[in-house]
């Protein structure tokens, strides 16, 4: 937004709402941010919150930046026509779980079993549960899926995949999985468990690989669409 020529706190001023990994929040969250008649709303963390954009207004122009495909949660109409008052980014990463898992096993090709672990508030996880189950059936490999959407739930996930004996494990794309991600890297570590993640901030993090767009180029664009939108 900068390079629009916005700059925080002397030509623009900014209103953060996070959702602290709590779904339902979002459609309190978002319509706040309309009854305070906000030029733009900037919406990502998954498309919970999008959606709960949308849902409170059909005039205020609403950038997004979400994993999920776009137009198959019915945020928009097409990719290149989205329509009403929404556009944004599609980070492309709840589609490349199939990838991820090959590169997994690739990487540990004496893994027989493959721990998948979802998030089964995230809404595109049971297409996640698909493509992976799609592409373990090509790869000749059993899968142990384990689920978790708390903090709480981890360490019970955990005692699952070493209990099935898994040889490595795929963390599925989720917005909660990336806030919580040190602590999955480091059960990950702690268990000894070669580990795929999302985006590399995992591996920077410690997890032993990632493939994924750049979450951060993506988060710019979006400021580059608000920015366009602010000048009219």
């Amino acid at each position: 937004m900068k390079e629009a020529g916005f700059i925080e706190g002397l030509n623009v001023a900014v209103e953060y709402r996070y959702g602290e990994g709590q779904l339902d929040r979002f459609p309190a969250l978002a319509s706040d941010l309309v009854r305070r008649q906000v030029a733009v709303l900037v919406a990502s963390g998954g498309p919970t919150g999008v959606l709960a954009a949308k849902q409170a207004s059909t005039t205020i122009p609403i950038v997004f930046s979400i994993g999920s495909d776009p137009v198959e949660i019915g945020l928009v109409a097409s990719l290149n026509r989205p329509g009403g008052n929404i556009t944004g980014v599609y980070q492309f990463t709840a589609g490349l779980e199939a990838k991820r898992l090959g590169l997994l096993q690739e990487m540990v090709p004496k893994a027989r079993t493959i721990a998948v672990l979802l998030n089964p508030n995230y809404a595109p996880a049971e297409n996640q549960l698909r493509d992976v189950q799609e592409a373990a059936t090509r790869l000749g490999v059993q899968l142990v899926v384990v689920r978790a959407n708390t903090e709480e739930e981890f360490n019970a996930a955990f005692s699952t995949i070493v209990q099935q004996k898994a040889g490595a494990l795929l963390v599925c794309a989720s917005p909660f999985f990336n806030s919580r991600r040190q602590q999955l890297v480091l059960l990950a570590t702690r268990h000894a468990l070669p580990a795929m993640y999302e985006w590399r901030d995992f591996a920077a993090a410690g997890g032993l690989m990632s493939y994924g767009t750049s979450l951060a180029d993506a988060y710019r664009q979006t400021g580059v669409y608000a920015g366009r939108i602010l000048k009219g």
